[in-house]
């Protein structure tokens, strides 16, 4: 990770950055790396503060640790990243959110038909999902999975 020669102690950025404690974390995680004084106080780049906001807000969008530690890993180590580093992250995550929205809306559609529980306790149930023919597929919500609902 390339550091920045200008140093911050742990408490001088803005608290709205995150937690001490999710910090932390983010250090065990090896999503920053804070140099430390003789005292073992923290300090940090100025970059570790971008990589901080850049890992809140992708959790925030629903990104996990490891997804998230694999994009950071893509930038350069051997200088500061630059806006084409930051834009192909951005169209990696842009391409995973479209395909969640698609499923999302996909779903929200469906929600109105049988979801394919087999339980048939609704009379649309019966008509959509005949003798619970949904279960080859496996256990849940087998149509809201993306089971086709022409189980013969």
């Amino acid at each position: 990770m390339l550091r920045n020669a200008h140093r911050l102690p742990s408490g001088s950025w803005n608290s709205a950055v995150s937690s001490a404690s999710a910090i932390r974390y983010y250090e065990t995680e090896g999503l920053v790396a804070p140099d430390r004084t003789d005292t073992g106080q923290r300090r940090y780049a100025r970059s570790d503060i971008r990589w901080l906001s850049f890992v809140m807000v992708s959790q925030g969008l629903g990104f996990s640790i490891a997804e998230i530690r694999a994009a950071l890993e893509s930038l350069p180590g051997d200088r500061t990243p630059d806006k084409r580093d930051w834009a192909r992250i951005s169209a990696r995550f842009g391409a995973e959110l479209d395909a969640r929205i698609a499923q999302m809306q996909e779903l929200r559609a469906r929600l109105d038909g049988c979801i394919g529980c087999g339980c048939l306790s609704l009379r649309t149930c019966a008509l959509y999902n005949p003798r619970d023919r949904a279960r080859r597929h496996g256990a849940g919500p087998r149509y809201l999975m993306g089971d086709s609902s022409d189980c013969d």
